[in-house]
């Protein structure tokens, strides 16, 4: 049986988050993973809540008590060290690709569609401004690039992810969704 974290653990600063995106950030089914995602992309996004460019009634609540920055940064360095390591996958480690992996390393230059692989890097980990796609849950990614394509997120510089989402099919966000999600 795996050990979970102690309430003694986990700072004070970080607690509140627990109930939605559990105790190491895993995720649960009532918030995406945020383990092992970057403090400088988990910050943008409490931003964006914040300034209303993500919409979740909850959530914007949640960020809205995270104004005092040193506390907030106790919280994010403790999600931020959270997360298992992933098994590197990099582009060209298979030549049989699924429609998803071909998307995701190759992109589809033909529709104006980059790589993910150029933003999210080898493995879907992420970093920086771009967070972690892998293992992250099938139904979350899905609903955030729909959310993307309908303009209902924003947040990123000159809405990449708007565009990009906007190209992609109902059938893609789905194939995209569950590999990502895979990867472990």
């Amino acid at each position: 049986m795996a050990a979970t974290a102690q309430a003694t653990d986990i700072p004070t600063e970080a607690q509140q988050c627990v109930t939605c995106h559990g105790d190491k950030g895993q995720g649960t089914a009532q918030g995406p993973m945020i383990g092992g995602m970057s403090e400088q992309y988990l910050d943008a996004q409490i931003e964006n809540f914040i300034a209303g460019r993500r919409n979740n009634t909850l959530m914007t609540l949640m960020a809205q008590s995270l104004v005092d920055l040193p506390a907030r940064k106790v919280a994010l360095s403790y999600f931020a060290a959270q997360g298992s390591p992933l098994k590197g996958q990099l582009r060209g480690d298979k030549i049989a690709l699924s429609g998803a992996e071909k998307l995701y390393y190759q992109g589809d230059l033909k529709r104006g569609l980059p790589a993910c692989y150029s933003c999210h890097g080898p493995s879907a980990a992420g970093g920086g401004s771009f967070p972690r796609l892998a293992g992250q849950q099938a139904d979350y990614l899905a609903e955030q690039l729909i959310a993307w394509r309908k303009l209902e997120r924003s947040g990123d510089h000159d809405n990449t992810m708007g565009h990009i989402a906007a190209k992609l099919k109902e059938d893609e966000i789905k194939s995209l969704a569950t590999y990502l999600s895979a990867i472990q």
